[in-house]
């Protein structure tokens, strides 16, 4: 048996935040707004993740209103939720992520992102895409007020011991 899972999310840039991508700090002047570290794209995937096994969402694992999950590393978060008991007994075949984002430029940071992400799941690099597209100046990524990501992923069961 497989599971597939999809997972998507969205924040807005602002001003005086760092800009964490993938569990990799991205050096630009701006980061994302958001209740924890507002990585937009280990949010998706953490959404994948708890959609493929039908767990709910992110929002309902670790909410906003709580205020311990205020400014929490969402690669932590992540880390949780591969934990879980209902979670363990599947194993990463592969991921393809895409973040949309007009700046900055994310090409020279893909292949820290990637390691990052395989290195949360225990996972060789091979099994882990990433990919960046602008959205050519349209809606509000494109006039640069937002950064989005898509991530879908299939996961197998674990080898048993």
């Amino acid at each position: 048996m497989i599971r597939i899972g999809h997972g998507y999310d969205l924040h807005r840039i602002v001003p005086d935040r760092p800009l964490i991508l993938g569990g990799v700090t991205i050096p630009w002047d701006r980061g994302l707004l958001g209740h924890s570290d507002a990585d937009v794209l280990l949010h998706a995937i953490t959404d994948a993740v708890l959609g493929a096994l039908a767990l709910g969402d992110i929002g309902r694992w670790f909410p906003d209103t709580d205020p311990q999950w205020r400014g929490a590393d969402s690669a932590a978060l992540l880390r949780q939720v591969l934990a879980d008991p209902r979670v363990q007994p599947w194993r990463l075949v592969n991921l393809d992520a895409t973040l949309q984002a007009e700046r900055p430029k994310l090409a020279p940071h893909m292949d820290a992102i990637r390691q990052s992400i395989a290195d949360i799941f225990g996972a060789d690099v091979a099994a882990v895409s990433v990919k960046a597209k602008t959205m050519e100046g349209t809606g509000p990524i494109g006039q640069g007020e937002a950064i989005a990501a898509h991530a879908v992923l299939l996961l197998e069961p674990a080898p048993q011991p």
